[in-house]
């Protein structure tokens, strides 16, 4: 046995259960644990799929920018380069470390609190400002319905009530997410089935080959950051590892299931609809999708389309927002933030003050021009997925005969290989930036620095009370 970062001793009054399974612990506790119901397999696949994906949409601007044959070859392609080797770490980090906080415990499991304080705060800011879109995306959907909602106060309005009621149905509860994450999926995604179906007999499939219109120029910045836009946040579900029930069996059969879900749910519609639909190339924009479906089947599958859209941003929003949320719940049980960022709601047993922290910032953010604030969250995020490559090839070195219930079953010198590539396209993603966008990630990431330290002038100083922890890792 040797000693990691997180059991926590809660000799001090606490109602917080001890959630790792893999750790030997210990409690005392004034009250019992309440026991609240876990997510089980068929939700957690879902919430998977929305916090990667959340439908087809989106993946237009791939065939703008490169033509149909590269798109549908990136699609086919890039989950191999990207997509996989993220799943698999998560399955493997959070078999061996199933704590709320995911990321961050590996990174402090690794390297110390200094590290998973600044993967906390990469990986916290670039989520909250990826949620902030889909209100905005909502109220642009409904816009096309009810134009009073354009601009001016009714959409001002209407982005704080859409912030206030999504968060408020994350706050209910995980598992109720969870199902309503089943039921969006399947309404969101029905209509693309048929679109796909209808579609068949239209089908030319020489139309696939074709590398693109004549005097198009190609994007390759567009190209690969929707591939990259769609196709990443596999490792966001780890956040969420104490509340699944029996995580060392659930989460590799659950990522699994939800990376072949998520790439079908893109080629398919992807094939269909360029193998039966010849329009200008400039004209796969977002949105075309349903541009495509009223071509293919009428103006009632375009509008149902349309409606899938809204509710797949629903989705997204709500299993992004319980990533965040059970983060900073993760990182209070482990006393990288004061102990009442800890505290559970006691009728949903939820952690509201994360939830509402990511709400404040979100629904701060969505009344901005975000461009490149969303840029600069992309910078973050890849900052942290470097980390969080360095953490799991570390382990791996450094703790060998740590318990892993699910192990990738290679070598160091072919894990450091599947790293790598990822990593290449990470850097390049970050070398591409605008110049406003180092600044803003900068300013942010020496903003998460200067917390961590105020946070250890807090302990030191006794400003505020923290979780004492002590997690012991099998080895």
């Amino acid at each position: 046995m040797q000693t990691a970062a997180a059991k926590h001793d809660m000799a001090e009054d606490s109602d917080l259960p001890v959630t790792s399974k893999t750790a030997t612990a210990t409690a005392t506790d004034k009250k019992p644990a309440t026991k609240i119901k876990k997510l089980t397999l068929i939700p957690l696949i879902f919430l998977i799929y929305f916090e990667v994906a959340g439908g087809p949409f989106g993946e237009e601007p791939a065939v703008q920018a490169a033509g149909p044959f590269l798109a549908l070859l990136g699609f086919l392609i890039f989950p191999f380069i990207w997509s996989i080797p993220e799943a698999l770490i998560t399955a493997e980090l959070t078999t061996a470390i199933p704590g709320n906080g995911g990321f961050v415990l590996w990174a402090d499991r690794a390297f110390g609190p200094f590290w998973g304080s600044l993967m906390g705060t990469w990986k916290f800011l670039s989520g909250v400002i990826n949620i902030a879109s889909f209100p905005v995306l909502c109220i642009d959907y409904i816009t096309k319905i009810f134009p009073v909602f354009s601009s001016g106060w009714p959409r001002n309005v209407a982005l704080l009530v859409s912030s206030l009621a999504l968060s408020f149905l994350n706050y209910i509860g995980l598992t109720i997410v969870g199902y309503v994450a089943v039921v969006l999926a399947v309404v969101s995604l029905l209509p693309f089935i048929l679109m796909s179906l209808i579609a068949i007999p239209k089908i030319r499939p020489h139309r696939w080959l074709s590398m693109g219109q004549k005097g198009v120029k190609k994007d390759w910045n567009l190209f690969f950051n929707t591939l990259f836009w769609n196709l990443n946040f596999w490792d966001n579900v780890s956040t969420l590892a104490g509340e699944v029930d029996k995580p060392k069996k659930t989460f590799p059969l659950a990522l699994l299931v939800a990376v072949i879900f998520t790439c079908v749910s893109y080629l398919i519609p992807l094939f269909a609809v360029i193998g039966s639909v010849s329009v200008d190339q400039n004209a796969w924009e977002n949105g075309f999708h349903a541009q495509a479906a009223e071509m293919i089947a009428g103006k009632w599958l375009k509008i149902w389309i349309e409606v899938g859209a809204v509710l797949s941003a629903i989705g997204l929003f709500e299993a992004q927002m319980s990533s965040s949320a059970y983060q900073v719940l993760g990182m209070a049980e482990i006393g990288m933030l004061p102990k009442v960022f800890g505290i559970r709601s006691k009728w949903f047993h939820t952690p509201w003050l994360g939830i509402l922290v990511s709400m404040l910032i979100e629904t701060a953010v969505s009344y901005m021009d975000f461009t490149d604030i969303i840029s600069s969250a992309n910078f973050l995020y890849s900052l942290g997925m470097l980390l969080e490559f360095a953490a799991f090839l570390w382990l791996r070195w450094k703790s060998p005969t740590m318990t892993r219930p699910y192990r990738i079953p290679m070598k160091l010198p072919l894990l450091v290989i599947m790293c790598l590539i990822p990593s290449v396209f990470l850097v390049f993603i970050m070398v591409i930036a605008t110049k406003t966008v180092f600044l803003v990630s900068g300013i942010m990431t020496l903003g998460g620095i200067a917390f961590f330290f105020f946070i250890k002038l807090c302990k030191k100083k006794g400003w505020a009370k923290f979780y004492h922890h002590q997690l012991i890792i099998e080895e």
